[in-house]
């Protein structure tokens, strides 16, 4: 039953939610977005929603760790990307936190390493500050903090 309605939740929309989140992890707001595709009403989306999280189909908190996990380990991407994703799938800034924070720093900044090695091959500037800028600006548009780019640019220009 949804709330305020007393009507019974359609069991295809159920269903259709229900494999749709057992897939791959989803937010809500993803959730909301493909049920306003059914057409239904407001109340309806909210009643699937709960039963969702209630059944354990749902849950931000997992979504958000499992995306920043995923986006950093498979794609490279910088935390700042990760977190600009995560803000526009609306979920809750705690969980977004608890996500990054599942990325071992470590690792980060071995991939950071790795990435800008891999970049330094391409770019025909000599060596200096301008080819320095450019794989920051590279490492940055990765989501990658400028910072951290920078320290890492800087130990490789030392190192060899």
């Amino acid at each position: 039953m949804s709330p305020k309605t007393n009507r019974p939740i359609p069991e295809w929309v159920l269903s259709k939610m229900k494999h749709y989140c057992a897939y791959q992890e989803r937010s809500i707001h993803e959730v909301k977005v493909r049920l306003k595709t059914f057409h239904l009403q407001e109340e309806v989306y909210d009643a699937v929603i709960n039963q969702l999280i209630n059944e354990g189909f749902l849950n931000e908190e997992r979504f958000a760790k499992t995306f920043a996990s995923g986006k950093f380990r498979i794609n490279k991407w910088g935390r700042n990307k990760i977190y600009q994703a995560l803000q526009q799938k609306k979920v809750p800034e705690l969980f977004i936190l608890e996500g990054l924070n599942e990325i071992d720093d470590m690792e980060y900044k071995q991939t950071l390493l790795e990435l800008i090695q891999k970049k330094s091959e391409t770019i025909s500037e000599p060596k200096g500050f301008k080819r320095n800028r450019k794989l920051v600006n590279f490492a940055a548009g990765r989501g990658f903090e400028p910072r951290l780019a920078w320290e890492v640019v800087n130990e490789l220009d030392s190192g060899e």
